[in-house]
């Protein structure tokens, strides 16, 4: 099966269409799939529901999709640094779900290991809980969330071989292995690829049964913040 395709453009051919859940990997700009995210906005589809951490930034990332208004939903835990985000949220133009962090990484691997669903104690109490299943274990309050399971996954991986075994570098492994896991199909873009076999298989971050087509891209290495401190 071919795993290798020449751009983002042919690796998301016949997968995109209006109306479709896609999960995608990444936390603020660190580990985004932002070659594949460009290619999603030159396709024009809409009303798109996202779940990732957050949406980047007004100008990369998701926030891209955010100023075309081709995402109708978000399924987020964090919605800062983003005022067009934010803009929309506000105005009623965005539909938003807010998910605790470590809720919705468990949301997408239990979707993506088959697992319909599961308790947490996590949001009991809050607004997080509002019309979902409550069950007490042992004298202790769960609320029951749903995995995730999306059309479309979209990740970045470091390294990869040709049969789709990927390696993060570092904390840009961040949200990207139970986003890779979550979707029906999943397609990723990596920094470089490498012959089948060449890579230790104790390193190998996400095995490549859950990735489906590759592409090898630069990359624009992007500071969110960028603090300075004044040389006297």
């Amino acid at each position: 099966m071919k795993k290798v395709f020449n751009n983002a453009e042919e690796a998301l051919s016949g997968l995109l269409k209006d109306d479709i859940f896609i999960a995608a990997g990444g936390f603020g700009l660190c580990g985004i799939p932002e070659l594949l995210l460009n290619a999603i906005k030159e396709s024009k589809v809409k009303n798109l529901t996202f779940a990732s951490n957050n949406a980047g930034v007004d100008d990369f990332g998701i926030g891209i999709l955010l100023q075309t208004k081709q995402v109708r939903k978000m399924i987020s835990s964090y919605v800062g640094e983003n005022a067009e985000f934010m803009r929309q949220y506000l105005s009623g133009e965005l539909e938003l779900e807010f998910n605790p962090q470590g809720t919705l990484a468990e949301r997408m691997r239990a979707g993506g290991s088959g697992i319909p669903a599961f308790y947490t104690k996590t949001g009991v109490g809050t607004i997080i809980a509002d019309g979902k299943e409550h069950k007490d274990f042992d004298g202790e309050t769960y609320i029951m969330e749903r995995g995730l399971v999306a059309d479309l996954s979209i990740v970045k991986a470091w390294k990869a071989d040709k049969t789709g075994n990927l390696v993060f570098r570092k904390t840009a492994r961040n949200f990207n292995p139970p986003a890779a896991m979550c979707g029906k199909v999943c397609v990723a873009e990596v920094e470089e690829i490498v012959p089948t076999g060449s890579l230790d298989p104790d390193l190998i971050h996400l095995p490549g049964i859950y990735v489906h087509r590759l592409i090898q891209g630069d990359h624009e290495k992007r500071i969110e913040q960028r603090t300075l401190r004044e040389v006297k």
